[in-house]
């Protein structure tokens, strides 16, 4: 596609008040001292949506030019064969082209439209020429083609035959035809002014009617396209006795010239042909066997006397003149042509037209003069003086009207313009031609004047804030800021936006989104209590002035807790490799501190509220665990009926709602001794299996082990019953009981959870009552684990300052630290 573009000052094209033409045409367009022209060629039958150009390269515009100037293309005739895709600057094909139809046998085919673009408002005049394509093979008006030739036509003799008709032009139109056989005839064409061709077939040799009474001839035009086309019409000839004078026309070329809108039936011209014979070889009659179609609805030929007259509405603006070609032809088939050239005399019977190209209705009042209100466009199809027209506005109004282009004119203000004096102009535009009678066009438009945008948005409050419960659902709407603004129209229109902020290294709008038109605030996110807790940030209203008025107002969110944490359990550790026992003497007195469950919860407030309750117990009615500090005690005296395994389920539950809860099992071991531990918890612990291969110096190792054990258990003992024995004594004495309770025993009336350290001590005196022995362990060092891998091990868990009680022996820990390691030795 060859495609260029033009641009330069603007000229004056011939006259005002020539009509639209499908012809060839550059058009100069002049808005605010920027013309420009484009012309592009294009192939006719492109299929739609096929690019014709790049018109925003072309013209030198960007294509955001394009869309805020609401850039379109305006048509003088009633179809649009471009359209203009604003968005990518091109041109593109809005529905089939067909050349022919078009501009029929016109070269070059072009048809031209206008481009507006507003704000400020600039024309462009574009041109796309229509190429021709092989689309139309040649074709004749019949199929068949019958001559009755004397046989004493001589040599040379002419026979007209009708030429084919290719819609297609230039190379792609009929180049050559083609005559077989050739054996008596052979092909002559001749090229006319006008760029017609016609067609005579020429005798070379004599014809022998007793020897050939008929002949068949295939005629062929062919078409210089790529790839060839052609047409075909068959001759047949029948040889006749002496006619031997072809008519002859009274002219070769005859002119007539007629009025348009000449009423039907008006005599046109009148074509004659003489014949030298006589009888019925003499007798001529007429014919216009190659007619376009447009002049076959307009002219009737009488074949008898060779009047053309009227049958239809001839139209100066469509076609300026026609070309008729007439037959002659006797009844021995001889033939002779003659042309008719007929000229259409143009008649004022146009009024001129007024084309509102661009308007704008409100302008606002602090518009300098000189600026641009409507540009319009104004025609009359008439030519010479019948179509020169002036254009003119009432002079009442602070106005006036320009020429710019040819039949182009601008309105623009001519002085200040006061909205508060005048709100509102109606503008009468006024258009006559130069004809006799002289013909006239009114258009009326109506010009608002506009408020200038001085007022910024107002927010109802400078500060909003807004509760939202944390775990919402994304895109869930909050709330809404509202603004109001004392301007009208579009500078009254307010559009919210998010000002740019980083909260917590990240971007605000990647928390929130505020809708544009309403204020609405929506979370883009399911927000965590427990991560933050509160946003602010600002929020902007903007007006549609020019240039936009801004105001901020700033938005708190708060994030209010749900309970959406259970509870965790600190302490006990629950442990899958091991039991863990907490021990509980049998002398334990009412209220003994067994363990203590400590739990957290992160939710806040009253969802972090935590209580304890005992769930399930082997023995309820000997343990209990406190509301507020999770604090295990008996709640009786322990006797030698309670079983040494004890299984406390308690449940740790929040106050929220709907509340949450943890669960955690205690495992208390009743017992004074190790070995009575030992012996009842042997259950929760796997058998080992023995190898049957056993040497004998395995079971020697196990006789001496067993030996020491025992040794061990007859020395703890002794040791046990004199202390008993000494504690009795004290007891029986007179001395006063002094209850001690070391400084690191926590307060069992706490309703938190408890510190870092979770230390307890309890100290009685050696007259406890029912005490067999005069120290104490603090409670929560008495912690059995037993590992059920191996079978009947028992370690005892001291805690960091595990120091035995001033009251122990060295002889004690001597025995209680050979009995650990047998037992080490034994079972592990």
């Amino acid at each position: 596609m060859d495609n260029s573009v033009r641009m330069g000052a603007g000229e004056a094209m011939r006259k005002a008040g020539c009509g639209f033409r499908w012809q060839v045409q550059f058009s100069i367009l002049l808005v605010y001292s920027v013309t420009g022209q484009a012309r592009y060629s294009i192939p006719e039958e492109q299929a739609e949506a096929s690019i014709v150009g790049n018109i925003g390269r072309d013209l030198g515009l960007e294509v955001k030019r394009l869309v805020s100037g609401k850039a379109r293309i305006v048509t003088k005739g009633s179809r649009q064969y471009v359209e203009l895709n604003r968005d990518k600057g091109l041109l593109v094909v809005k529905e089939r082209i067909d050349r022919e139809e078009l501009c029929g046998q016109t070269t070059p085919c072009s048809f031209s439209f206008e481009l507006i673009i507003e704000n400020p408002i600039q024309l462009f005049r574009i041109t796309v020429e229509v190429r021709d394509i092989n689309d139309n093979p040649p074709s004749f008006p019949k199929d068949e083609i019958h001559f009755k030739i004397s046989e004493s036509a001589v040599s040379g003799a002419r026979f007209s035959l009708e030429s084919a008709v290719d819609p297609d032009v230039s190379v792609n139109g009929i180049q050559n035809y083609s005559l077989k056989p050739a054996d008596h005839f052979k092909l002559q064409v001749h090229s006319q002014p006008d760029g017609s061709r016609y067609i005579d077939m020429i005798l070379q040799n004599p014809l022998d009617r007793e020897t050939q009474e008929t002949m068949s001839l295939l005629l062929t035009a062919i078409d210089g396209g790529e790839p060839q086309k052609s047409g075909t019409v068959r001759i047949y000839i029948t040889v006749l006795d002496a006619n031997d004078n072809a008519p002859v026309c009274g002219k070769p070329v005859y002119n007539a010239n007629v009025i348009e809108n000449s009423p039907v039936g008006t005599l046109v011209t009148t074509v004659s042909a003489n014949d030298a014979d006589q009888g019925i070889n003499g007798e001529v009659t007429f014919s216009i066997p190659h007619v376009a179609k447009e002049a076959k609805d307009l002219f009737e030929l009488n074949v008898a006397n060779g009047e053309i007259k009227l049958v239809g509405k001839l139209d100066f603006e469509k076609t300026k003149y026609y070309q008729l070609n007439v037959f002659a032809q006797d009844s021995g088939g001889l033939t002779d042509t003659c042309k008719v050239v007929v000229q259409i005399i143009d008649e004022n019977d146009n009024v001129p037209t007024i084309q509102l190209m661009s308007f704008s209705n409100l302008i606002p009042e602090n518009s300098p003069p000189g600026s641009t209100v409507a540009v319009i466009n104004v025609e009359d199809e008439d030519s010479e003086g019948n179509g020169v027209v002036q254009c003119s506005i009432n002079g009442d109004i602070p106005f006036k009207i320009e020429a710019s282009l040819t039949d182009y004119y601008t309105i623009i203000t001519e002085s200040p313009l006061d909205r508060e004096t005048v709100s509102e102009y109606n503008i009468t535009i006024t258009v006559s031609d130069n004809g006799s009678p002289s013909l006239s066009s009114n258009k009326n438009i109506t010009v608002k004047i506009s408020d200038v945008n001085d007022n910024p948005p107002e927010f109802y409050k400078p500060k909003f804030t807004k509760s939202i419960q944390e775990n919402n659902s994304p895109g869930v709407s909050i709330f809404a800021v509202r603004a109001r603004d004392a301007d009208w129209g579009q500078n009254a229109r307010i559009s919210y936006f998010l000002d740019d902020k980083q909260i917590n290294g990240a971007a605000v709008s990647s928390y929130f989104s505020v809708n544009s038109e309403n204020g609405e605030i929506h979370a883009l996110q399911s927000f965590d209590y427990e991560q933050i807790r509160s946003f602010e940030f600002n929020v902007s209203a903007r007006d549609g002035g020019s240039p936009p008025l801004t105001s901020v107002t700033t938005v708190t969110i708060l994030i209010q807790d749900q309970n959406d944490n259970p509870p965790q359990i600190l302490y006990p550790v629950q442990t899958s490799g091991s039991l863990v026992a907490e021990m509980v003497p049998r002398s334990a007195d009412v209220g003994y501190l067994v363990t203590k469950v400590v739990a957290v919860d992160v939710d806040s407030g009253q969802n972090a509220w935590l209580s304890y309750k005992l769930h399930k117990t082997t023995d309820r009615a000997l343990f209990e665990v406190g509301l507020q500090n999770g604090e295990v005690r008996t709640i009786r005296q322990v006797t030698d009926k309670d079983a040494v395994k004890q299984r406390l389920t308690v449940v740790v539950e929040d106050n929220g709602q709907p509340s949450r809860s943890a669960t955690v099992n205690v495992n208390v071991a009743v017992a004074d001794s190790f070995p009575e531990v030992l012996s009842e918890f042997t259950d929760f612990t796997h058998e080992k299996e023995y190898n049957d291969t056993l040497t004998f110096y395995l079971v020697l190792a196990l006789a001496v082990v067993s030996f020491l054990f025992i040794s061990c258990l007859v020395v703890i003992i002794s040791v046990k019953i004199y202390r008993w024995r000494q504690s009795r004594i004290l007891y029986h004495s007179s001395l006063p009981v002094i209850p001690y309770y070391p400084p690191r025993y926590a307060d069992t009336l706490g309703t938190g959870t408890l510190q870092h350290v979770y230390n307890y001590e309890v100290c009685r005196t050696t007259d406890s009552r029912k005490s067999d022995c005069k120290f104490s362990r603090p409670g929560s060092q008495n912690v059995l684990i037993m590992d059920p891998s191996s079978a009947g091990t028992m370690q005892r868990m001291q805690s960091e300052k595990n120091i035995l009680d001033e009251q122990d022996s060295p002889t004690e820990v001597c025995y209680f630290s050979v009995l650990i390691y047998v037992f080490k030795t034994c079972f592990v």
